[in-house]
């Protein structure tokens, strides 16, 4: 708990007076003023977050988590546990979705059990194993606090070992079956929404299937009354190890003034946990897109942030952050690498305005 609460401290807000400067270089680039857009918001948030009018990207790494959730048992998804170990070997090997996605984006994956219920046995796998899979949180807690609080920290420790290695862009990723139940019980705690609107079909079960997997969320609630004043509580009674484990990241990220792109459904659930601890984390997120699991455009809304991107996406390992970690990339470039009115010789609208006039 110790390194939980230092990391909190050490959150500080954006610095206002990068971000003034580096809206005032936005405003002397060759372009009209906002022509473009997201971007332009983007580089100046990012001149924030560095504490550098100049921000730069130099090394983008997507962590991806993986760990298995006890309430499978309740027949919520529509694939089996074993598919969770099947993957992060994939994920290991380089042959899924967020390998292919990454290295388009000249971003780096890096792996981690934080909780999967088998043996992983791969050098490329990092091992933060809190325990093999939560428990059924119908019949109770998925974790104790304590669990809760070390996979939070096991985060922290991977987002400071990335950054003291030299990334200065971070992006969230998972894996697990069973993981939308519990990032769906999660957003229903925070928000206050029925299940109805918090809860979707995650891998793809059917109308009868998600009619069963809205009732486990009731009763795991009914049985847990999880406290939305305390994310930890939440993380501990309905949440997940990766799920902790990416709001650590977050949390890491934010203390080292270092942005991180929140991928979709279950790291918007991981950010909910981390926005709860550490409210000033909320300034170093950045949100790639917005899923079509009906719960993620809830959990923006409740973030405060806007998706960069509309792709109707749903697969989750954080392929939306590797897709977006490209833009945040190009947002930094427009600012340190475009020219100036100045320094090209161009003319201002209003310049040639004025001297028409005169």
């Amino acid at each position: 708990m110790i390194k939980l609460q230092e990391t909190i401290a050490n959150v500080k807000a954006l610095d206002l007076e990068a971000m003034e400067l580096a809206g005032d270089r936005q405003d002397q680039l060759t372009k009209p003023q906002g022509s473009l857009g997201v971007l332009e918001e983007l580089s100046i948030r990012l001149a924030g977050i560095q504490g550098n009018p100049l921000p730069t990207i130099n090394r983008k790494v997507i962590i991806v988590m993986a760990g298995d959730h006890g309430v499978v048992a309740e027949g919520v998804s529509a694939f089996p546990q074993e598919v969770t170990p099947q993957m992060v070997a994939n994920f290991a090997a380089g042959g899924a979705g967020i390998n292919v996605l990454a290295r388009h984006a000249g971003a780096e994956v890096r792996v981690v059990d934080m909780g999967v219920a088998a043996e992983i046995d791969d050098p490329l796998v990092l091992d933060r194993k809190i325990k093999p899979g939560t428990d059924n949180m119908v019949n109770g807690p998925a974790m104790s606090r304590e669990q809760a609080v070390a996979s939070i920290e096991a985060g922290i420790e991977i987002a400071e070992d990335e950054i003291a290695a030299g990334a200065d862009l971070l992006g969230t990723g998972e894996m697990g079956i069973g993981n939308t139940t519990s990032s769906s019980a999660i957003l229903t705690v925070f928000s206050g929404v029925g299940v109805e609107q918090t809860t979707g079909r995650g891998t793809g079960i059917d109308k009868g299937g998600l009619n069963v997997k809205r009732e486990v969320i009731r009763r795991a609630l009914e049985t847990n009354l999880p406290d939305r004043e305390d994310g930890l509580d939440v993380l501990a009674k309905v949440g997940g190890l990766e799920i902790g484990g990416l709001a650590g990241v977050i949390i890491g990220a934010a203390a080292n003034r270092v942005p991180v792109v929140i991928d979709g459904f279950i790291s918007g659930a991981a950010a909910l946990i981390a926005a709860s601890i550490c409210p000033a984390a909320k300034d170093y997120m950045i949100a790639s897109h917005v899923s079509v699991e009906p719960g993620h455009k809830l959990i923006l809304d409740e973030l405060g942030l806007k998706p960069m991107l509309f792709m109707d996406m749903r697969l989750g390992e954080g392929t939306g952050a590797a897709l977006a970690a490209d833009l945040v990339e190009a947002s930094a470039r427009i600012l340190s690498e475009m020219a100036t009115f100045t320094d090209a010789g161009v003319s201002k609208k209003e310049e040639k305005q004025r001297d028409s006039a005169e």
